[in-house]
């Protein structure tokens, strides 16, 4: 029994190293661009581990655009909970983190937007992943803008989460700073149209 337990980090070290490093490569270059042996390399692992822990190529981009998800969810999270008495406030400062997400030097869009569209397949693990993000996005939203009384929220939340996949998509174009200026501007704006 002991040796079990004492394996089992190095057995969590091992994956988490592979998916750091698949994440890292993916995020960067693309998921169809990155195989298996460069995973491989650079993780500094055998190709057997990289199959014990994952399965397939397929499996461990769903890991990695669940890590995504887990990060971006966290962050969300922490968002909500500060604003919970305030929904325009609670809105605003989600618009903050991403427009400073969306600023940063090497930010190269979403993950599920990008992995999305190398997967045109429905039923491919990270395209469920990336729909599974983009749903969850779109309740939340539904939840803050059934808060903001407005005539439509469902309609306020698909115009919020069209607005910010369109500035994760729009990264190349933004001035420095400008991200979160232009998203409180255009959601304040169809949040008082909303109200009339």
């Amino acid at each position: 029994m002991t040796k079990n337990t004492a394996n089992a980090p190095a057995v969590n070290e091992v994956r988490d190293r592979i998916l750091e490093t698949a994440s890292e490569l993916f995020y960067r270059r693309g998921v169809r661009a990155v195989g298996v042996d460069l995973v491989v390399e650079k993780s500094g692992v055998a190709k057997t581990s990289l199959y014990r822990h994952f399965g397939t190529k397929d499996n461990l981009i769903a890991a990695f655009l669940k890590r995504e998800d887990l990060d971006f969810w966290n962050t969300w999270h922490r968002i909500t909970e500060r604003h919970a008495d305030d929904a325009l406030a609670e809105l605003d400062a989600h618009f903050e983190w991403i427009g400073e997400r969306v600023g940063r030097d090497n930010y190269r869009g979403c993950p599920q937007i990008n992995t999305a569209a190398e997967f045109p397949e429905a039923g491919h693990p990270a395209r469920k992943v990336a729909e599974a993000h983009m749903h969850e996005m779109r309740r939340r939203l539904m939840a803050i803008a059934g808060r903001l009384a407005v005539a439509a929220p469902d309609r306020l939340a698909g115009q919020l989460a069209v607005l910010i996949n369109g500035a994760f998509v729009s990264m190349q174009v933004f001035e420095p700073g400008e991200a979160t200026g232009l998203l409180r501007d255009a959601a304040h704006a169809l949040i008082a149209a909303g109200r009339n």
